[in-house]
């Protein structure tokens, strides 16, 4: 094997993400980041020197990087993003055992997800319309919003949906996190959304381009999503978690407060493990308190 230096290691670590793993680009942009970090730091340029990092070199490092700010939260994921740079590292130097430094993350505590209700989701989804410059940006930007609340999709999801995927049937495939892939319901006014949104789109849709164009005509970037959603919320006066991925949450949330089932939401939602969907049971529990005590306010004392 030959090494060509920091800049090839770490294009050969973003193919092996976005390609082999199909890690979302906001995980490729991460754990891109937190690898040419530590080549920049140790002054590494090799396979060999980066799979010989062990828990004492890598602690250090974190250690420096918490001297700088990194809190507990960023500090947990660029250890993980670290981690398995080095098992990559560890492949690519043809070592037998791939396992890298066993070191523990700061402990982090897990907030509860800040679900909407669902006549400010459809607000959300509707202000977003009327206020967009465009006609057609508004309709492309109100299907995104209720595909996230209506069907439970990230938002990297709906934006990845291609014209071959329209029109919405009854049922969508929709290709997750680590390329798996799970079926979701489509609800009529899902469904009517995205048609909306096709008839006026001024763009080609033939098979395969991108279902939701930019402003010029490219994919839809998260971004502009967040930042149409994050105008809403200010004129509707919602709070600063109104963001497209509570959408997804409330989409949950509602969902188990209905009467769905774990395993059921777990399906729905594209987890990996059921302890994922868990969470959801104490969103549930602290919606009904919330608005049990809006009911009866003097049980707050």
């Amino acid at each position: 094997m030959t090494d060509h230096g920091a800049a090839y290691l770490l294009e050969q670590w973003r193919s092996h993400l976005a390609q082999g793993r199909r890690r979302s680009p906001h995980t490729v942009r991460a754990y891109v980041a937190a690898a040419k970090k530590l080549l920049e730091d140790a002054g590494l340029e090799d396979w060999g020197a980066i799979a010989s990092i062990g828990s004492t070199a890598l602690r250090g490092q974190l250690a420096a990087r918490r001297a700088d700010g990194l809190g507990n939260a960023s500090a947990a994921r660029e250890l993980s993003a670290l981690k398995a740079f080095i098992t990559f590292a560890r492949e690519q130097a043809g070592m037998t055992d791939p396992t890298g430094p066993r070191l523990r993350g700061p402990r982090i505590k897990k907030g509860l997800p800040r679900p909407v209700t669902p006549d400010e989701a459809v607000n959300l989804a509707e202000m977003v319309a009327s206020s967009a410059d465009e006609h057609w940006i508004g309709a492309r930007d109100r299907a995104v919003l209720l595909l996230l609340y209506g069907a439970g999709l990230r938002i990297a999801e709906a934006l990845s949906l291609n014209a071959g995927d329209v029109p919405l049937a009854e049922t969508l495939s929709v290709t997750g996190k680590g390329g798996k892939q799970r079926v979701v319901p489509i609800l009529p006014l899902v469904a009517e959304a995205v048609a909306a949104y096709v008839r006026v789109n001024p763009w080609p849709m033939e098979r395969g381009d991108p279902l939701f164009r930019g402003a010029k005509g490219g994919t839809l970037s998260q971004g502009m999503v967040q930042k149409a959603m994050a105008n809403a919320r200010i004129v509707l006066g919602l709070p600063a978690t109104a963001t497209p991925h509570a959408l997804r949450h409330s989409f949950a949330t509602h969902l188990l407060g209905a009467g769905a089932d774990l395993r059921s939401l777990q399906e729905l939602l594209g987890h990996a493990s059921l302890g994922s969907t868990q969470i959801y049971t104490k969103v549930d529990a602290a919606t009904m308190l919330e608005i049990y005590r809006d009911a009866h306010p003097r049980e707050r004392d």
